[in-house]
């Protein structure tokens, strides 16, 4: 049996981390380039999940996220980076990073969107650099029918997370413990 050093283990989730930043171009994606993502993205969840034309509809602004890649062996990470979206026009660029350590192997890459549904929820988000998806959030699945699955608790919660487009090796993806800061791209 195979024992583990701390310094195995650090090295490990490093080459996680640097396998969740591979795909997502750090350091060569401009703005354009990540707008150009966002409206994909965005064009996407409009087409595959048409419920989601009421909740851009209602929602004070919009965070897109078009590729989180995220990859572990014991000790992983996911990194992605996208643009928050007011009236569909972009006012910010993010970066999306977590860490984790437990029981996992694999690799995988998803998107996602938070849509702030109230005025605080998005002011909060924007005034918080380090800002993390928190117990406020609320998350909506889309069906096979290509519905959203929003129902009165996620309509009255003032952030909701949907995750999407989930592709590799690890089953589902989280937005648990993933911090949001802003970027200049």
């Amino acid at each position: 049996m195979t024992q583990f050093t701390r310094r195995t283990l650090l090295a490990i989730g490093g080459a996680g981390l640097g396998l969740a930043a591979c795909g997502n171009g750090i350091g060569s994606d401009g703005a354009a380039k990540i707008d150009a993502r966002v409206d994909a993205t965005r064009d996407y969840l409009l087409q595959k999940y048409p419920g989601t034309q009421e909740l851009m509809g209602k929602a004070r602004g919009v965070l897109y996220m078009p590729l989180m890649t995220e990859a572990g062996f014991g000790i992983g990470g996911s990194y992605g980076r996208g643009a928050l979206r007011i009236n569909n026009v972009t006012v910010d660029y993010y970066s999306a990073a977590s860490a984790s350590i437990g029981f996992q192997i694999g690799a995988q890459q998803f998107a996602h969107a938070l849509f702030f549904m109230t005025e605080d929820s998005l002011a909060d988000f924007r005034r918080n650099d380090g800002w993390e998806v928190g117990a406020d959030a609320r998350y909506a699945l889309p069906d096979r029918g290509g519905a959203i699955g929003t129902d009165t608790t996620t309509s009255l919660a003032p952030v909701i997370a949907l995750v999407f487009g989930q592709a590799g090796l690890i089953a589902g993806a989280s937005l648990a413990g993933t911090k949001y800061t802003r970027i200049i791209p």
